[in-house]
């Protein structure tokens, strides 16, 4: 029985090893005989409700790139992002009212019909949480871009960018490149640049011209 005095001596021994070493894996564990009938097998990495470092690091990683995300387009829609692969990204939170909003918008669309055929493509999320400078509807909103800032790229569904609702494009995004007081996105038109495999290698800030990016724009288009 589990519960008799010798091995409830035997257990207080175990306890006293675990609370004293550091695992990485429960092959490494110094299991007791009378243990192994109450353990699950290996591969699920548990052990009397401990989880293994190794398979948390897993699930945390297990997001490898932007072409594992879908997002919602400007009329609802479910979009995979690796219909995007083999291309170079902008992926950008956007906000029509911003005072930032005509020389982002302007230098990404420059940016956009020079480097189109050549692989570039921009996203752009609009955005509400900061100042409340995009309260307008989708419609309202791809309509004004297109019109007044003449964007030939996608317009998706509004966003969060930051705190719980943000959205896990987002998320990842923020972590994988983080920002210089933080990971959280400080203000619209932060800018993160994606290469063709769906990594991203670089972050520029909402006062960053978008021009400022070309060079290297470039050099991931020819990569």
């Amino acid at each position: 029985m589990l519960c008799s005095p010798k091995n409830l001596s035997l257990l207080r021994r175990f306890s006293s090893i675990l609370s004293s070493t550091h695992f990485n894996s429960v092959s490494n564990l110094p299991i007791l005989p009378f243990l192994s009938p109450f353990l699950v097998k290996p591969k699920s990495f548990v052990l009397l409700g401990l989880r293994s470092d190794h398979t948390m690091a897993s699930q945390s990683n297990k997001t490898q790139s932007v072409y594992d995300f879908t997002v919602k387009d400007a009329k609802g829609n479910d979009v995979d992002l690796s219909i995007y692969k083999g291309k170079v990204l902008i992926i950008v939170n956007v906000a029509s009212q911003c005072g930032l909003a005509n020389s982002n918008y302007t230098d990404m669309t420059d940016l956009y019909r020079k480097y189109k055929d050549q692989g570039l493509e921009i996203l752009a999320f609009p955005c509400n949480q900061f100042g409340g400078q995009e309260p307008g509807s989708i419609e309202d909103i791809q309509q004004m871009v297109c019109t007044r800032f003449k964007a030939e790229y996608p317009i998706f569904d509004k966003v969060d960018v930051n705190g719980d609702n943000a959205a896990p494009l987002f998320k990842f995004l923020k972590l994988s490149k983080g920002g210089f007081f933080g990971d959280g996105i400080k203000w619209n038109f932060s800018k993160f640049l994606i290469d063709k495999e769906g990594n991203v290698v670089d972050r520029y800030s909402p006062t960053t011209a978008p021009a400022s990016m070309e060079k290297d724009i470039k050099k991931l288009l020819v990569a």
